[in-house]
């Protein structure tokens, strides 16, 4: 997750093709494909989502870095595809109620599709994050690019050429070992390599 880029090399328009191309080759329940993918590459519309998604004044530095990259990719879901995908025939259930599933399957299969575009990026020799937009601005962003008022947006793919940085001090934390995560047949017993 790199979080400053280098603003003076924007990202060639066949590379944001194909990480979008990776995109839609993500899993998704029922075979939905229920995501959207609002891509911005011009200053106006780069400014304009930062207009509408953070607060004058915000003290989070870390946005200052990530204001510099040349692309944007907004990743939305469509919760109303996944209700009508599953009342079909083929799937058995007659209602549309969001209740029937265990996790909002429309935000986890966007989910997938945007890692698809960050490790994309990445075997592209570029640098991205993924990143959210609060609660209280989604839908300002959706109304300010016409995204119809039903798209859940899940997160944003910045994309760009990495500028230096400093590391995350959340690194220092240091990632959590396999034995402590991958239990084996019962919670609690370590997966053994």
């Amino acid at each position: 997750m790199v979080r400053a880029y280098d603003r003076s090399r924007p990202v060639p328009r066949e590379t944001i093709t194909a990480l979008l191309d990776l995109a839609v080759r993500a899993p998704s329940a029922g075979f939905t494909q229920g995501w959207d993918f609002l891509v911005l590459t011009e200053d106006e519309d780069l400014q304009r989502f930062w207009r509408v998604t953070t607060d004058a004044g915000d003290p989070d530095t870390w946005l200052d870095g990530m204001r510099t990259a040349p692309a944007l990719v907004v990743c939305l879901s469509d919760p109303e595809r996944y209700l009508d995908r599953y009342a079909e025939p083929d799937k058995g259930w007659t209602d549309r109620d969001p209740g029937r599933w265990p996790v909002p399957y429309w935000d986890v299969d966007t989910g997938m599709a945007a890692l698809l575009m960050l490790l994309g990026a990445v075997d592209a020799g570029l640098a991205s994050c993924f990143f959210g937009v609060p609660p209280h601005r989604q839908a300002d962003a959706l109304e300010a690019f016409g995204v119809p008022a039903d798209r859940r947006v899940v997160g944003v793919v910045s994309v760009g050429y990495p500028a230096p940085d400093r590391r995350s001090p959340s690194l220092r934390r240091g990632r959590r070992p396999l034995r402590e995560v991958a239990h084996a047949g019962t919670f609690g017993e370590p997966w053994q390599r």
